[in-house]
């Protein structure tokens, strides 16, 4: 009986969502069928990267997701390399979202998230732990609003813990999960500091994980034992970070080791590393088993190398790497890169020249997976953009309509959505509500 009732409460709510939902733009659409989430409504409270990034992977997926951001806007807007006065990471970081402005500090702004969540699935939040409880949308607010809400929390040290009230951003994340300590420069050779990889990879790992958790609660909430409840999703950045760190934490336990800085290499496995070519460009072959050992030594033109005791197996690779590399390195820097890369793909050798933003724009496997295409922003004119991941061919979604201007949807869901009148949104926007 309770999961017949679960079923016609979620035709019930398909249905409503179906009647609501913006029209897609199809001037900006690539792909038309529905993903694996169509029918799931999501409420983003995010700002910066973790939440809207996994906002952003949930909408590529098919969920509905509605970004509420203050009337100033998500400041990530305002990062990274501009045209025109916007921010071109935004094409991608605020894809396949509708946009709606609300105040939290005042009580309509807070109203309207509210009512929104009473005709939502998910809500995810990435503000410090405890901050929407101030501001009087705590979890019990929320939930009483709409019990079956799954509320992912991202933060920097998670909801409970002695260091939950302190600030943390994704690069807090990094230093404390381990993941600097190992970016640094090899012991004893810089006193540089440690670099960072580049990205903001503490954010989007818990946003990942985020992304995660809210599919797991609505499996749970939805399947098993047919609960009807949602449950809240905790994630730290520390933790995510950690939780991606292999074997560092048991071989400490057990052997009191602390795993160091290795550069370009892999300690456990030879040869594995990153090699200099003629033409200035660096290439990365991994061919540590036998088989591969031997072909690369084919490939080099040096087949006495798989015959050499200090080469005859991975361990005594390993033990003798400098000597190793340094006989790779002479190979490869005597050709360009395309020569390599011609010699190794033919060998069937793992290898891949080190790719910048252009060989990955030109990549014909990127291309053909429309891993990197190009669409048209209203904002900034032609863009490509990284395609969705997972690939779902049989149930794939695609890009629907670019980063859209601030409050860009505002009229239209509290309108559609919430049933308010253009008198009403009017005054909501003279107060600063919206």
């Amino acid at each position: 009986m309770t999961e017949r009732k679960n079923r016609s409460e979620y035709k019930g709510r398909k249905q409503d969502y179906e009647m609501t939902k913006r029209p897609r733009d199809e001037n900006n659409t690539l792909g038309t069928k529905g993903g694996p989430l169509d029918g799931i409504r999501v409420i983003e409270l995010g700002h910066f990267i973790a939440a809207p990034f996994c906002a952003r992977l949930l909408a590529d997926l098919g969920a509905e997701v509605i970004k509420v951001e203050p009337p100033s806007g998500d400041p990530v807007r305002e990062w990274g390399l501009k045209k025109d006065g916007n921010s071109i990471w935004w094409s991608v970081h605020g894809r396949n979202k509708q946009t709606v402005t609300a105040n939290l500090k005042s009580e309509a702004g807070r109203q309207i998230v509210i009512d929104l969540v009473k005709q939502s699935d998910v809500l995810i939040e990435n503000f410090r732990a405890g901050h929407l409880a101030q501001l009087g949308l705590s979890d019990e607010v929320l939930r009483e609003a709409n019990q079956r809400l799954i509320i992912a929390h991202v933060s920097g040290f998670g909801q409970t813990g002695p260091d939950k009230d302190r600030s943390g951003f994704g690069a807090i994340g990094e230093a404390m999960g381990g993941l600097r300590y190992l970016t640094n420069h090899a012991p004893g050779t810089t006193d540089l500091p440690p670099v960072r990889v580049g990205i903001s990879i503490g954010d989007s790992i818990a946003g990942m994980y985020a992304a995660i958790g809210i599919i797991s609660g609505l499996w749970q909430r939805d399947h098993v034992g047919g609960t009807n409840q949602g449950q809240p999703v905790d994630v730290a950045l520390t933790e995510s970070v950690l939780s991606m760190m292999e074997g560092l934490i048991p071989e400490h336990s057990v052997l009191g080791v602390v795993r160091e800085p290795v550069g370009a290499r892999i300690p456990t496995a030879a040869p594995t590393s990153a090699y200099r070519s003629a033409d200035g460009k660096w290439i990365v072959i991994a061919a540590n088993s036998q088989p591969l050992f031997a072909s690369l030594c084919t490939v080099m033109e040096r087949p006495e190398l798989s015959e050499d005791p200090r080469f005859r197996d991975n361990q005594s690779r390993v033990n003798n790497v400098d000597a190793l590399d340094d006989a790779i390195q002479s190979w490869t820097e005597g050709l360009d890169i395309e020569q390599i890369e011609a010699a190794l793909v033919k060998g069937n050798i793992p290898a891949s020249r080190i790719y910048n933003a252009e060989d990955i724009a030109l990549d014909r496997q990127y291309r053909a997976r429309g891993m990197v295409h190009e669409v048209e922003d209203p904002l900034i004119g032609r863009v490509s953009h990284p395609g969705v991941v997972p690939h779902m061919p049989e149930s794939e979604r695609h890009l629907c309509w670019t980063g859209r201007k601030i409050g860009a949807d505002s009229d239209t869901i509290l309108s559609t959505l919430l049933g308010m009148s253009k008198e009403r949104i009017e005054e909501l926007r003279r107060e600063g509500a919206i």
